[in-house]
């Protein structure tokens, strides 16, 4: 049985009236770019988080780089950021001319530890990114607290943590500011790339405004430096359709992470996610850890189950980052996930049929 690692076409074909019709309306409008679509997402999502600001963006990468660059992060700032992430969020640093410091996971929930954040401020500290990994909120009183001491901005990339919850309220609403990714294959995801900035700050908003429009707020009138970050009304409009489902969609993916936690409790060497006490976790990916992972990978690719691996090597280790001088032992919790880490499947079109054959694959192999 053909298990594919995420089925986008799927969930298209589920929706495939709502989307064709939305994308239709778009294509009729002769509006592509930045009209009413865009403003009903934003309109919509901020309402979702309970915030009073949002801005769609062209994607999550740039997501980040607006979070920070409406921030005032310059030349010659440090953010600290997770070792264990996406490339992506070290992006908006180094895109603002910032050093990206790195910190150590926990070995439980993937995220920042808290604890090691204080060691790693300097003088020239302005800011951490608390990434939600996976879809598990990072601890966000602990990285709070932090913050507020040492009087840091603190920026919360959810780009994989949609409709998550830190003690009952949704993540994004923690930080100053907030981002999220729409990827195709995000929990949330668009039909290409797209992004979105939420933030209660009046001010920072009108910011991430004007720089992901060329730093203009009138057409050929440019009051600063800016960029074109701008979201699209097609990606606009299969998000309005698809968030009219994404509460289901999430249950889903919690129901199906519930029954693999259950049925793969003591298999082999198998350590499962963690949901932390604090956190309602939506499960972007359901990421498992072996000593044996490579070869689960092998032994389920040979039977039509695709894996993810997130992430093999490490940012300290990336060749991009050599120039900071970080070496192989920095981070030890991190690097052992690069190692033993398997990202299984996990989406809400899975039947009961395939998730059977996952689990009794998995079994198999141990047995």
């Amino acid at each position: 049985m053909k298990i594919p690692f995420v089925d986008v076409k799927k969930q298209y074909f589920s929706i495939k009236k709502e989307i064709d019709l939305a994308v239709l309306k778009v294509l009729e409008s002769g509006n592509y770019i930045m009209g009413k679509e865009v403003s009903a997402f934003e309109k919509q999502f901020a309402s979702y988080h309970n915030v009073k600001y949002c801005s769609g963006v062209s994607s999550g990468t740039d997501a980040v780089h607006l979070a920070l660059w409406s921030l005032g992060i310059k030349s010659g700032d440090e953010v600290i950021i997770p070792a264990n992430t996406f490339i992506a969020t070290a992006w908006g640093a180094t895109l603002c001319g910032a050093k990206p410091v790195f910190v150590d996971c926990e070995s439980d929930s993937y995220n920042i530890d808290a604890e090691k954040i204080q060691s790693a401020i300097t003088k020239r500290t302005k800011a951490i990114i608390a990434v939600h990994l996976y879809g598990q909120p990072a601890n966000l009183s602990a990285i709070k607290k932090v913050c507020k001491e040492n009087s840091l901005f603190l920026i919360e990339d959810a780009a994989q943590a949609h409709l998550a919850e830190y003690k009952n309220k949704k993540v994004g609403t923690f930080g100053d500011i907030s981002l999220f990714s729409f990827y195709p294959g995000k929990n949330l995801g668009a039909y290409g790339e797209a992004g979105a900035v939420i933030t209660n700050n009046k001010n920072l908003d009108a910011k991430v405004k004007l720089l992901r429009n060329h730093g203009s707020e009138r057409k050929y009138y440019h009051k600063t430096l800016g960029h074109n970050y701008r979201m699209e009304e097609i990606q606009a409009a299969v998000l309005n359709v698809k968030m009219k489902y994404i509460k289901r969609l999430t249950e889903k993916r919690r129901t199906i992470a519930k029954i693999f936690n259950s049925e793969f409790n003591g298999i082999g060497d198998l350590f499962l996610p963690k949901e932390k006490p604090y956190a309602k976790h939506v499960y972007h990916l359901y990421v498992i850890q072996s000593s044996a992972r490579n070869e689960l990978a092998a032994f389920l690719n040979r039977r039509d189950i695709q894996t993810g691996l997130h992430y093999p090597l490490p940012l300290h280790l990336q060749e991009c980052f050599k120039h900071l001088g970080y070496k192989k032992g920095n981070f030890k919790v991190t690097e052992s996930l690069a190692d033993c880490c398997l990202s299984l499947p996990i989406y809400p079109e899975m039947t009961e049929s395939q998730i059977d054959f996952l689990i009794t694959q998995i079994r198999k192999f141990y047995n």
